[in-house]
């Protein structure tokens, strides 16, 4: 008898003992939509990051006239473009600014949205309009264009493009922590934490944006499908990474008065695209299903 209550016990106790991260992991992974997504994100990040041991970076911006528009065969395995270039080797150095600028865009506008609207939504009142009014102005503008707005004032390059974006998108990750912060700010943990003389800067970064985060990340990971999307549209327009330097949608501009008549010149860079915006809402889809407290475990 001693032992069948044991084992009733046991699985409430496993079940009991997971940590709120460890259940959304354990809630994560029954979506096998978002684990497919992560493993293709996981290996695009891999194959771009190790790309130096088995592409080497002349293969880039080496031209080789006579090879040029050579269909995908073993030695190219993508093709060549009108200068003779590798394609495999200039869309794989391409999705270090596509994926990696998007990653380093959503990091920097998540942090400077959790500083905004956590400010905002704790103190309220004045402060809380002076924010939120300069947040509505930005967001009257929509992002792609504000982002032109910006590159154009600053010039092309990938450090303009990166804070262009990141301007673009820090009034969306601000009003997200604001509404979260509001939701959360009159608690009573956060009424014992001002009782016990707990400063708001602490109250803010190690009360309210932790447990106001859920909301906030399924944003973040949405949000990098969009910007992937932006970086490529802004180079296909020709005010983003600037040729020769590869990235998906500066790829497909170089290419796009030949692509009628060779097809893979923009079929693989646009699957490319279409791969990893793919992969991202997955994995956003997963985490909004994961973090819902409504969920069955």
């Amino acid at each position: 008898m001693m032992n069948t209550a044991k084992e009733k016990k046991a699985p409430e106790r496993i079940k009991t003992g997971r940590s709120l991260w460890g259940m959304v992991w354990f809630r994560f992974r029954k979506n096998k939509l978002a684990m497919v997504g992560l493993f293709m994100l996981l290996f695009m990040m891999l194959a771009i990051l190790a790309a130096p041991l088995y592409v080497p970076y002349d293969s880039v911006v080496k031209m080789n006239i006579v090879d040029k528009f050579t269909k995908p065969c073993l030695e190219y395995w993508f093709g060549t473009d009108q200068f003779g270039r590798d394609l495999f080797a200039r869309v794989v150095y391409g999705g270090r600014i596509s994926l990696f600028m998007g990653l380093a865009v959503v990091a920097i506008s998540f942090v400077a949205g959790c500083i905004l609207g956590g400010i905002a939504g704790y103190f309220g009142g004045r402060v809380d309009n002076v924010i939120m009014r300069i947040v509505d102005m930005f967001m009257a503008i929509p992002a792609m264009l504000l982002s032109m707005a910006v590159v154009a004032a600053l010039g092309t390059g990938v450090d303009k493009l990166l804070i262009a974006l990141s301007i673009s998108q820090i009034p969306r990750f601000t009003r997200v922590v604001r509404s979260s912060i509001m939701t959360l700010r009159n608690q009573e943990f956060i009424e014992a934490a001002k009782c016990c003389g707990t400063s708001s800067a602490r109250i803010i970064m190690k009360h309210l944006l932790p447990n106001g985060m859920g909301p906030v990340i399924v944003s973040a990971t949405l949000t990098l499908g969009q910007v992937i999307l932006s970086i490529a549209s802004l180079g296909f327009l020709g005010i983003g990474v600037s040729s020769p330097t590869p990235e998906w949608g500066t790829i497909l501009s170089e290419n796009k008065a030949h692509i009628r008549y060779y097809p893979y010149l923009g079929l693989i860079p646009g699957i490319c695209i279409a791969l990893a915006v793919m992969a991202v809402n997955f994995i956003g889809d997963g985490l909004r299903d994961a973090l819902d407290p409504r969920t069955k475990n």
